[in-house]
């Protein structure tokens, strides 16, 4: 098998998803957190690990763990997401994009395709990996536009998430898609069992009461009920809230606006606190520069106490800064302790 390295050229992904997975740990076994997330100058992936859930440090000293460039279509990956499956799996799921690949020599064009008839960013791709330690690693380029008939034409495959469907049996796989230059919306699919390609054709996840786009959905589930942040551009870019009894559908409307940033905000992700009945909601503040992430608290889904952003509050970024659509997920001691070692990291 292939260690992932940082900076590392080919990365010659072989098929970990077979090997050493194992039911997953439940949250009593749990001490650790895990962040993943990008930046725009690279591209590229970064993990940051925390023993509290407030203090975050980057594995790598704020440098890749992974290149964009070496395993996208576009030479650069956008939005990470992580989750562990019910076999212990850990899942990853990027955008497979590059915005300024004009820019940077690795095209001739702002876009892979015309941008009047496809919209900004227009891509048709995503990449998925699969670990059962966050070490080794399967990978797999996913070509959203060719995997069923009627997709050919979609305008961008973005911010893919995953999680676990209990009523199909599979993992399931939601992200941001529009035709042609129209509304993105969310949509959602099933994977096959080695998290490679999609097993059935994207269907819409829910609606928005007005025709606007509306993107970067995030799904969890809080004992029967699953919990759904988005944001719709709907006169602003902010975050709303749905809730539903059921995973793929009946989600209900709610108008409130979550979040308390007066600066355009997007990329939802909740998390709980370890041990306590307090779930994080945090959000990728693109609106101000530098770019940073702002966390919001809840108990009750209700009501939520702004813990501020990153270095400006309770939440610290120990030795990175400028992070971008994060997610965050629990860890063993024992699977944070492997990850520091792999990367010499002497404490989180």
């Amino acid at each position: 098998m292939t260690t992932m390295k940082p900076l590392l050229a080919a990365l010659c992904f072989l098929a970990a998803a077979h090997v050493g997975a194992a039911d997953a740990p439940s949250e009593k076994d749990m001490a650790a957190y895990l962040l993943v997330y990008f930046k725009d100058p690279t591209h590229s992936l970064y993990f940051a690990l925390s023993s509290d859930g407030y203090r975050f440090t980057d594995v790598n000293r704020g440098q890749p763990v992974l290149e964009g460039a070496k395993v996208a279509e576009q030479k650069g990956i956008r939005d990470p997401h992580i989750a562990r499956g019910p076999d212990g799996a850990f899942y990853l799921a990027m955008t497979d994009l590059h915005i300024f690949a004009q820019r940077e020599g690795l095209r001739d064009t702002e876009w892979q395709r015309d941008g009047k008839a496809y919209g900004w960013g227009n891509n048709r791709a995503l990449v998925l990996m699969k670990s059962p330690d966050l070490i080794e690693w399967s990978r797999s380029n996913l070509r959203v536009d060719l995997s069923y008939p009627g997709l050919d034409d979609i305008g961008c495959a973005w911010a893919p998430e995953t999680i676990y469907d209990a009523e199909a049996g599979r993992m399931m796989i939601y992200f941001t898609m529009r035709f042609g230059n129209g509304n993105n919306r969310v949509y959602y699919a099933h994977t096959d069992d080695d998290f490679t390609k999609l097993v059935s054709k994207p269907e819409l996840l829910f609606w928005y009461p007005k025709e606007v786009s509306y993107i970067d959905a995030d799904i969890t589930r809080v004992g029967d009920k699953f919990h759904l942040f988005y944001d719709p551009h709907d006169g602003g870019a902010g975050i709303k809230h749905m809730v539903s009894d059921t995973l793929t559908r009946g989600y209900i409307y709610e108008p409130d606006w979550v979040d308390p940033e007066p600066a355009a905000c997007e990329a939802p992700n909740l998390w709980k606190r370890i041990g306590e009945e307090k779930w994080v909601l945090m959000y990728d503040i693109y609106g101000i520069n530098p770019h940073n992430f702002g966390f919001s608290e809840t108990s009750d889904f209700k009501t939520y106490r702004n813990l501020g952003r990153f270095n400006e509050g309770v939440m610290k970024a120990a030795n990175f800064s400028s992070p971008k659509h994060g997610s965050v997920i629990h860890l063993t001691k024992a699977e944070a302790d492997r990850l520091a070692a792999r990367w010499k990291l002497d404490q989180y």
